[in-house]
């Protein structure tokens, strides 16, 4: 495979007008108490943390960083134990990790912020930093911009409303339809370009004896890129982003025909679901259970010895009107807490985060992602990573995922519950398209 040019293509598409218009209310969100590390509770996390002011626990010295970090024991872990070691080696300033899993953290960020942050934390662009951005649970990084390599079209996503820097981007990476190539071509399967040619491949698989589709959403998160590839390729783009920002209905023909089209797919999708991690789903998939898998990059974690069979294509075309270019790739990077014991550590940590250093030492973890920085290595990349750079360098349109890109009180409390229900019981899309929209009324009017 042809090595990808810079992510030039890429980044003119980062911002859609619709996107960068967009505003988000306030509203108090998630629940729950973070543990981290082995049996540490909320309380002991706190104490530990970094940040926070007054509140006791380990106050960050002068040459110390403490840092959130949203992953804790994955593949993932080696990327920030590698930058850490690496920054402590250039900068002499240690860097103190609070590591919990990224689902834990991910759902209880609310209470995370409200109690004694870290100085340094992980997190996404999009409006989940827009929203802390305008509660004040999150502290202006302007200083640490303009960062050199990071192109202007991702300082645009790392912006709030009131025009100041919250975010500091380090990676991405695109959602496609996965595979193992020696199955498919042991088998004689060939990758579909429309959803006909998709439901045959699954109806084949299923006589082979495969799950077509391994699936697995007891977090609540992986349904939404099944939703967000049905919406974008049987209503476009724009009809998509414009839904997520609370102007479309949810009741509406659109919207409907997206679950009716899903709830046709479900059949070939790993039953049972909602009791399933997706990595155990991906483990299906790693087994020659299953045939394929619709997910994120990431699901090279469970492909330790054998990721050079790793493939993917794009979801399918379901109109020809609309194409298959839009994808979701979702911006990954970090914020700084609203009052980080060491502000000018902090400061300095982000833009090292940002930095090709940093990308290098990723690099070396084997991880995914595609650096954020247009001036970082990418020998070091795997045909993995190549074919995804590749991927998002065709892409006509990007989304940030659905978490990302909708308000996240509406994401956490009335999609994940939705979607689950939907996949328990898909015989009721009236009642359920209601019941999205009465509260999307409530929550984006309040």
């Amino acid at each position: 495979m042809p090595r990808p040019q810079s992510q030039a293509e890429y980044l003119a598409r980062l911002v859609p007008p619709s996107v960068a218009a967009r505003g988000i209310g306030r509203r108090a969100l998630l629940r729950g108490a973070l543990g981290v590390g082995a049996g540490v509770g909320l309380t002991g996390l706190l104490a530990a943390c970094g940040g926070g002011g007054d509140q006791g626990g380990a106050a960050a010295g002068p040459g110390t960083v403490s840092f959130g970090s949203n992953e804790s024991g994955t593949t993932f872990a080696k990327q920030r134990d590698a930058m850490a070691a690496d920054y402590l080696k250039a900068s002499g300033t240690t860097i103190a990790i609070n590591a919990v899993d990224h689902n834990t953290f991910q759902e209880n960020i609310n209470t995370y912020l409200q109690g004694n942050p870290d100085d340094v934390f992980s997190w996404f662009a999009g409006y989940r930093m827009r929203f802390f951005a305008e509660q004040g649970l999150i502290g202006d990084v302007s200083a640490a911009w303009p960062l050199q390599g990071i192109p202007d079209k991702f300082k645009v996503q790392s912006t709030a409303d009131d025009g100041k820097q919250y975010f500091v981007p380090q990676s991405y990476y695109p959602w496609a339809v996965f595979y193992r190539k020696s199955m498919f071509q042991a088998a004689g399967y060939q990758v579909p370009t429309t959803l006909d040619e998709f439901r045959a491949l699954c109806q084949r698989m299923q006589a082979d004896g495969l799950v077509p589709l391994a699936f697995g959403d007891k977090d609540g998160w992986p349904a939404m890129g099944t939703f967000d590839m049905l919406n974008m390729r049987i209503n476009g783009y724009q009809y998509h982003v414009d839904l997520m920002a609370g102007k479309g209905s949810w009741d509406s023909p659109q919207v409907r025909t997206v679950f009716d089209t899903w709830r046709g797919l479900l059949p070939f999708h790993q039953p049972d679901a909602l009791g399933r991690t997706w990595q155990e789903a991906a483990q299906t998939l790693q087994k020659k259970q299953a045939g394929m898998y619709i997910l994120g990059t990431f699901l090279n974690e469970q492909f330790p010895d054998d990721e050079d069979d790793l493939d993917f294509f794009t979801f399918p075309e379901v109109d020809s009107r609309i194409g298959a270019t839009a994808i979701d790739a979702p911006i990954d990077g970090f914020c700084m807490s609203a009052s980080p014991d060491n502000e000018e550590g902090s400061i300095a940590f982000l833009k090292y985060l940002a930095s090709p250093q940093a990308a290098a030492a990723a690099a070396t973890t084997g991880l995914p992602l595609i650096a954020a920085n247009t001036e970082a290595d990418t020998s070091p990349y795997s045909q993995l990573q190549l074919k995804s750079a590749e991927l998002v360098g065709q892409a006509t349109e990007i989304a940030q995922f659905l978490d990302r890109d909708t308000r996240p009180d509406f994401a956490s409390t009335v999609i994940i519950p939705a979607f689950q229900q939907f996949i328990g019981n898909p015989n009721d899309i009236d009642g359920l398209v209601k019941s999205i929209e009465a509260q999307k009324q409530s929550i984006f009017t309040s």
